[in-house]
């Protein structure tokens, strides 16, 4: 009499698939849902050193996490100057960045809130090195 050919997978063709497949989850799980570190070697700036004397900032840089007010002022070969709300402990507050013309190119919004890597110049007028949407 005759032998009949299995119609079962071979082991271990299913637990290599299964293994693919729980491969799979894991890769999408560590893409999806993660934003990139927005300047994370920089320290966050404390609105209130800003507000006591901005001065005394000038040449260093922070990080600004805000949402764009308002563009107060714009030139194609100056860049532009934003208004960026900025949340405190003791309420919002406001902070002027001007945005060189290297990066004024990018579609700055008002409403969105973006995260700024600033360098303080004299007068502690705040100058964006960096913009990331957040």
């Amino acid at each position: 009499m005759a032998r009949r050919a299995s119609s079962s997978l071979h082991p271990g063709i299913l637990i290599g698939l299964i293994a693919a497949i729980a491969a799979a989850i894991f890769a999408g799980n560590s893409f999806i849902g993660k934003k990139p570190a927005a300047f994370e070697n920089v320290a966050v700036l404390d609105v209130r050193e800003l507000l006591e004397n901005g001065n005394s900032l000038r040449g260093n840089d922070y990080v600004i996490h805000g949402e764009i007010d308002e563009k107060l002022q714009w030139t194609g070969d100056r860049g532009q100057v934003v208004s960026v709300r900025v949340d405190t402990p003791g309420g919002p507050e406001f902070v002027g960045i001007r945005i060189p013309v290297e990066l004024a190119k990018l579609n700055l919004e008002t409403r969105q809130k973006y995260s700024f890597k600033v360098n303080f110049q004299d007068g502690g007028i705040a100058v964006a090195t960096g913009v990331n949407r957040l």
